[in-house]
């Protein structure tokens, strides 16, 4: 497991991050497919830039067999219907927390070769990549299920 990370390190979890100027540099084309054996590695569905210690708008999820590179991932739209799901974190290992989210997102982003998407995703999808934009956004669950504990 990813460690739980303290001092120094937990700053970079708590910080918005850069976005991403040009997806096809290479650093960013190295950095995709670790990110994605990271977090297959560590038995993960998803994992944002942050939590390897990079402060750049990435994140990488893996849904129903399906990898999803997520360049600069802003939601645009939100549901007004909500779901509760327990969530673990790979920063934060063994934890989980019931935390309150949109049941339906969309979002722009752009993918592995730079191109701009848009992407509407439901249930299990929609939670996960609401998990990693708040990494990007320097929102860790336990934030989010501490200012949500009174509503759920």
């Amino acid at each position: 497991m990813l460690p739980l990370v303290i001092g120094e390190k937990m700053k970079i979890l708590l910080t918005k991050t850069k976005l991403v100027t040009d997806p096809l540099a290479q650093e960013i084309q190295d950095l995709l497919p670790k990110m994605v054996k990271t977090m297959h590695k560590e038995h993960g569905v998803g994992l944002a830039a942050p939590q390897i210690g990079v402060s750049l708008r990435l994140a990488v999820a893996d849904v129903d067999k399906q990898v999803y590179y997520l360049i600069n991932p802003q939601i645009t739209s939100r549901s007004q219907s909500k779901i509760v799901s327990e969530e673990g974190c790979l920063s934060l290992p063994g934890e989980y927390f019931p935390i309150l989210r949109s049941e339906t997102v969309t979002i722009r982003y752009q993918n592995e070769k730079g191109l701009p998407k848009k992407l509407r995703a439901v249930g299990f999808l929609a939670t996960v990549i609401q998990h990693e934009v708040d990494h990007l956004d320097g929102i860790l669950i336990i934030n989010r299920f501490t200012k949500q504990k009174n509503i759920i």
